[in-house]
């Protein structure tokens, strides 16, 4: 499997997927006047990790453990994602992580993108993940752990560049979430894709949003 430089390399800030661009939902959320503060974030990437662990682990590690249902998976996250702003996050920054992977590795990841493309996905992030994280052998708790972490700290540094909260106190959160991280995991680790589910409605309601707000820093 992988050594953890590779796994180090894929967390890196500096990797170049453009998830920056994206806010999980987060800036919508401070426009309405819900997220204020470290506190308010405090709250809201508490959601976030969650919706990540039973929205999305399930259909990660599903395609890690079969790359050839990705076509199938796809679709199922498609489906499962009603709020259009997080249907096209999803699909755009899996794109993009594709893409990436595949011109950083392509002897690994160069198959995985022809394969989708042959297949017309739509390239949701999840499923794509998945598939890819396989293909470059890392671990498949490793995986699941990696895509929950860049999950929190996407919107943590989106809570940066919107001024909510500072760089430290945004360390500080990501620290204080390690529990909120394992507890996640260890319920979500194991899940099958038809136990998906969306434990924070609200949040999904003001994250749709997105697109009527006045001013944007976001995609998403």
């Amino acid at each position: 499997m992988a050594s953890g430089w590779r796994v180090l390399q894929l967390a890196d800030s500096g990797f170049p997927t453009g998830g920056f661009a994206h806010s999980g939902g987060l800036e919508a959320a401070v426009q309405a006047g819900e997220v204020r503060g470290a506190d308010g974030v405090r709250r809201f990437v508490e959601a976030l990790v969650w919706q990540a662990g039973l929205g999305a682990l399930p259909l990660v590690g599903a395609a890690w453990h079969q790359p050839g249902s990705v076509p199938a998976l796809d679709a199922r996250a498609d489906a499962f994602l009603a709020n259009h702003v997080a249907n096209r996050a999803s699909r755009t920054q899996g794109r993009a992580f594709l893409d990436t992977c595949a011109r950083i590795f392509p002897e690994a990841v160069g198959p995985v993108r022809e394969s989708a493309r042959a297949a017309s996905v739509r390239f949701h992030h999840a499923p794509v993940s998945g598939a890819v994280l396989r293909a470059l052998e890392v671990e498949h708790e490793d995986a699941l752990r990696l895509f929950l972490s860049l999950t929190l700290r996407g919107a943590l540094s989106a809570g940066v560049r919107m001024g909510v909260i500072g760089t430290h106190e945004s360390h500080q959160v990501q620290h204080a979430a390690t529990p909120l991280l394992e507890a996640v995991l260890e319920q979500c680790k194991a899940l099958s894709v038809d136990d998906l589910a969306q434990p924070a409605p609200l949040w999904d309601l003001v994250g749709a949003t997105h697109d009527r707000l006045y001013s944007r820093l976001f995609l998403s």
